[in-house]
């Protein structure tokens, strides 16, 4: 994890790199069980809150720079983190459902 910390801060690398690893990487731990878990709303827009913060901190923006996420999300190519939630769920669901 150390080195995924390191890679994610250094401005050589291309944004694109840096998405990829997010989303091999950070994405799988924060999601980790989500199947599982009687989400709320509330919980929802603090991962929200979390990916958006490790996002702009990846690509080096703050919030005062006001860019909207949208954009630095193209920029790295991350999808939002509810859509990747609900597909985990539905995954799961329709694997619970065939057997």
């Amino acid at each position: 994890m150390k080195k995924c910390f390191r890679l994610s801060c250094e401005k050589k690398i291309p944004l694109r790199m840096k998405g990829r690893v997010y989303r091999m990487v950070v994405r799988p731990i924060l999601l980790y069980g989500v199947e599982c878990w009687p989400i709320k709303r509330s919980q929802v827009q603090r991962m929200r809150v979390v990916e958006m913060g490790m996002i702009r901190w990846m690509c080096g923006h703050t919030r005062l720079d006001k860019i909207k996420n949208e954009v630095i999300r193209g920029k790295i190519g991350v999808a939002p983190i509810e859509g990747k939630i609900r597909e985990a769920r539905l995954r799961w669901f329709s694997h619970i459902w065939m057997h």
